[in-house]
């Protein structure tokens, strides 16, 4: 691991840790560390800077963390920059890892540019987390949500389902559908009963 990462991979769990962090300190495991894994197995696979995708992992949800998740990815990216020229990164580097970030949320596809194999990497890695962090996305469906059981393992099943479906590399398949056949199998596929 670079001392620059490092160092944000430190300051990242700092927020986490912070009273004014919006998620507490649940984010750092469940989350940003899986992701983070993913995008190094996935950046060495397409033969990209691990680095800059790493990085970008670590500041990806930043924003979330921080400010709270409306627009997060603008606010993700300032506090990124932010951070990496406090760490003198170069600023090329700089406007990839931005890229990544700006771009990395599924469900603003449309407003997407992901010009870069990196910033794709970083969305297929954030899907991928989701197989993780099944009890989360649990906890958000029954405790955020306020649904019931069934609602909740609903929801739950969909979005797991969408996550695998908008994975751009074959890899990420590969690397996932096993656990998206275990959930199938633990949770059923949804007949309308």
């Amino acid at each position: 691991m670079s001392e620059v990462v490092g160092e944000v991979r430190k300051f990242v769990e700092e927020e986490c840790k912070k009273p004014t962090s919006n998620y507490g300190y649940e984010p750092f495991t469940n989350h940003f560390i899986p992701v983070v894994n993913y995008v190094k197995i996935l950046g060495e696979k397409l033969n990209v800077e691990v680095e800059i995708v790493e990085l970008a992992a670590w500041l990806h949800d930043i924003g979330s963390i921080v400010e709270g998740r409306e627009n997060h990815h603008i606010s993700g990216s300032e506090i990124a920059e932010k951070k990496l020229k406090e760490l003198n990164y170069p600023q090329d580097k700089i406007e990839k890892i931005k890229h990544c970030i700006l771009n990395h949320r599924g469900s603003k596809e449309n407003e997407n540019k992901r010009e870069t194999i990196e910033a794709q990497i970083l969305v297929d890695a954030d899907a991928l987390s989701h197989f993780d962090e099944i009890e989360g996305l649990f906890k958000a469906a029954l405790v955020y949500e306020n649904l019931d059981q069934y609602s909740a393992k609903k929801s739950v099943m969909e979005k797991l389902k969408r996550s695998y479906n908008k994975l751009s590399f074959q890899e990420s398949k590969k690397l996932i559908k096993p656990k998206l056949d275990a959930a199938i199998l633990l949770f059923g596929e949804d007949n309308g009963n």
